[in-house]
């Protein structure tokens, strides 16, 4: 609250200075409106300022005076090769003007690579440690997973986003086709949802590499640069960036190691879904997605049972099961018959299926 009104006491003091000082030579009360303006500007820029790193704010003074050391150095051609007058002048401040502008762009961009603890005094305090980058794939955005990890807090350090990267979403969002438009819009829905995640910090970066065309090869680049993590989906991505030393988060094996761990020989109950590839096979899922293929199952279509684990495939696609069931075990489990009782009550009785499967004998 005390800050709020020192601001407005700033813009109080900009405003009363113009209407005394008349520096734009206008009636009083319009040098005073258009000091309260101009007080107004420099709080917002400040108000701006606030969530920028001290990194960032260092790049972008050293990048500013850099810029204006340039401007000065292209104000003497021009004023050695422009005749004196209004175009001189012009020529002179909009190259000022551009030199200053880009030095403060690429310096605010790069101030994030400045080590201010090797300085020492009084940036010695600074952490040692580097920030933690971790770049989003359009795979990945789309997929929406990404977000769930997010909330359960399991997520670290500054989430990338390229430009790159929100232009291939934009193109998918903008398709012709149907569902590669839904797709799109999901994963914008998707960054939407991440952006607004309190304990997230997301940062969407300009770098680009024009010299690349395809994407993933520029995520693999944007990642050495600034020596992050890619997360993605998608398998061949993952294959070319650990060849070139790039780590990778796949969702996929994550979700992958976070499954069921069943054992050779341990008894699990399915529901037959539907007919395998091979013959006389049956076809299951678990509630995790988990395919459990059975052998011998084909005709219990439709039916819940009890499956023997004969091997488990792990691989980075998914996990799948393989399994048998014996009908033998089957046709001698014992199943429960209602015998009425003398007073009306049933009492259950115990009778195998070998018998109830066998023809009635005749009384």
């Amino acid at each position: 609250m005390d800050l709020v009104l020192v601001r407005l006491l700033f813009i109080v003091v900009v405003s009363v200075a113009c209407y005394f000082i008349e520096p734009f030579h206008l009636a009083r009360t319009q040098d005073a409106a258009v000091g309260a303006l101009v007080g107004a500007g420099i709080v917002l820029f400040e108000w701006k300022l606030r969530t920028v790193s001290l990194k960032r704010l260092i790049g972008a003074a050293i990048g500013s005076l850099l810029g204006i050391c340039g401007a000065y150095l292209f104000a003497l051609v021009i004023r050695s090769s422009v005749p004196a007058g209004n175009t001189q002048s012009f020529l002179q401040i909009l190259v000022m003007l551009l030199m200053a502008y880009v030095g403060l762009i690429v310096g605010s961009s790069k101030g994030d690579l400045l080590n201010l603890a090797a300085l020492g005094g009084v940036f010695g305090g600074e952490k040692q440690g580097k920030k933690s980058y971790k770049i989003l794939d359009t795979s990945v955005i789309i997929d929406g997973r990404i977000a769930d990890i997010a909330e359960t807090g399991f997520l670290d350090g500054i989430i990338v986003t390229p430009q790159f990267v929100l232009r291939e979403l934009q193109l998918v969002a903008d398709s012709a086709d149907s569902l590669k438009r839904n797709r799109g819009r999901r994963g914008l829905d998707v960054l939407q949802r991440l952006q607004k995640m309190a304990t997230l910090q997301i940062q969407i970066v300009e770098d680009d590499f024009p010299a690349v065309r395809e994407v993933d090869l520029k995520l693999i680049e944007l990642a050495k640069v600034y020596e992050g993590k890619i997360i993605t989906n998608d398998f061949n991505l993952n294959k070319v960036a650990q060849l070139q030393g790039v780590a990778v988060l796949n969702i996929n094996e994550l979700a992958n190691s976070l499954k069921p761990i069943v054992l050779p020989g341990e008894i699990m109950k399915v529901f037959i879904l539907k007919e395998g590839k091979e013959y006389n096979q049956g076809v299951a899922y678990l509630d995790d997605g988990t395919m459990v293929v059975v052998d011998n199952a084909r005709k219990m279509i439709g039916k819940t049972i009890d499956v023997s684990v004969t091997s488990v495939l792990q691989t980075t696609a998914g996990k799948m099961i393989f399994g048998k069931w014996d009908e033998r075990a089957f046709s001698r489990s014992p199943i429960q018959v209602a015998v009425p009782g003398i007073s009306g009550a049933t009492a259950a009785a115990t009778v195998p299926n070998s018998l109830i499967e066998s023809k009635p004998t005749e009384i």
